[in-house]
């Protein structure tokens, strides 16, 4: 048994440095991503000033660099056929899913080494948040990165609500995704649209047509299907995910309320401010619940923390993957239309609850694997359908 553990030891001690190296070269990606949003190549230029012939060259051609490159290599990529591909775009696609993916490995490595549901899961939500606001700090305090948003006090109350909202939804989340399989976790808040419409409906006075709400049968049909066979079913992660989707519910509502202040998008300034605010106010809201639930347990928390490099480690990915993923999501959502944010929301989903299901050697039952398609299937057509 002594060789067999050290033998295992051995062959997971590669696996978790290549997974690291790779989580290290996402974040670095995902950085870049973010940052060079909005951002335009200035064109070449001398030292006295005058700008070079092969620049205005391609100045005038229309073609990047690299392209006029290309094309002149044999034909290469046509001309025009570059100018019409969304580079930005497709790597917020990418970042984005990317983004989810890694955070629900990352957050679940961390929740599972620190104890799973009877651990520190409000702990480690509310500090993930922390890491976030670490990351909006720097990004405001960095020279030429993003301007410091102009809003007022009163601003600030008006966004309360939001905030309120975004510390339940994803402290729940981290809750239902402690308590049993990320898989399973990720198929019942693919059930978000249900709460949204009873919220909207009931709360707000929002009229849903007959066609949304006949669309929201195969939606909880499919999670109902996909708890039947789950080995890993918990009632604690079922209340928990449907808690997170009632406080996503309330938190969309409220900031289409917001938004529609007068003059506050200018005082925001961009969509990574409004988000950085709304963390960091989440996380405000999130540390007196934090001591309120766990705080007895602070001291062993940061025991583990300091001992086991699979907490420290994983805590802060998933907190950077977390913020990264959602803002890179907010500027995806930004540049497409309603009916290509709806295909990207459910291909995301999919793409997450198997491959996350795969890494993390979760149950793949054809029952589950049924009623996660017709769940999805039942959230895409509730998007589309007017």
């Amino acid at each position: 048994q002594s060789a067999q553990s050290c033998a295992a030891t051995a062959t997971a001690r590669p696996q978790v440095q290549v997974s690291s190296r790779m989580s290290m070269r996402f974040v670095a990606l995902a950085l870049l991503a973010t940052t060079a949003h909005g951002a335009s190549a200035p064109a070449l230029r001398l030292r006295g000033g005058a700008t070079t012939k092969s620049s205005a060259v391609v100045a005038e051609s229309g073609l990047t660099p690299a392209s006029r490159c290309l094309s002149t290599r044999g034909g290469g990529v046509p001309s025009g056929v570059m100018s019409k591909v969304d580079v930005p775009l497709l790597s917020y696609f990418a970042f984005w899913y990317l983004g989810n993916y890694y955070y629900n490995i990352a957050n679940k490595q961390c929740l599972k080494a620190a104890g799973g549901a009877a651990g520190f899961p409000m702990t480690i939500g509310v500090l993930q948040l922390g890491v976030g606001v670490l990351y909006a700090l720097y990004m405001w305090a960095a020279p030429d990165s993003r301007s410091v948003p102009s809003v007022t006090k009163d601003d600030l109350v008006k966004m309360l609500p939001v905030g309120f909202c975004a510390m339940g939804a994803h402290c729940f989340s981290v809750f239902a995704l402690s308590a049993g399989a990320v898989s399973f976790g990720q198929i019942v808040k693919a059930a978000e649209p249900a709460f949204a419409a009873v919220v909207s409906t009931a709360v707000y006075g929002k009229s849903i047509s007959t066609a949304k709400w006949l669309a929201l049968i195969p939606v909880i049909g499919g999670v109902v299907l996909a708890s039947v066979k789950e080995l890993d079913f918990a009632w604690s992660a079922l209340i928990a995910a449907c808690t997170a989707n009632l406080f996503a519910a309330f938190k969309a509502n409220e900031n289409k309320k917001l938004m529609e202040t007068p003059g506050l998008k200018d005082r925001i300034g961009s969509v990574g401010n409004q988000f950085a605010l709304t963390t960091i106010l989440s996380f405000l809201f999130g540390l007196p619940l934090l001591l309120a639930r766990e705080g007895h347990k602070w001291s062993e928390f940061v025991s583990l923390f300091r001992s086991n490099s699979v907490i420290s480690t994983n805590l802060f990915t998933s907190g950077l993957y977390f913020y990264l993923y959602n803002e890179l999501s907010t500027l995806t959502i930004k540049k497409t239309s309603a009916t290509t944010q709806s295909v990207a929301n459910t291909a995301k989903r999919v793409i997450v609850i198997v491959g996350v299901a795969l890494a993390l050697g979760e149950s793949l039952e054809p029952i589950k694997m049924l009623g996660c398609g017709i769940g999805i299937g039942g959230v895409l057509l509730y998007s589309l359908v007017k």
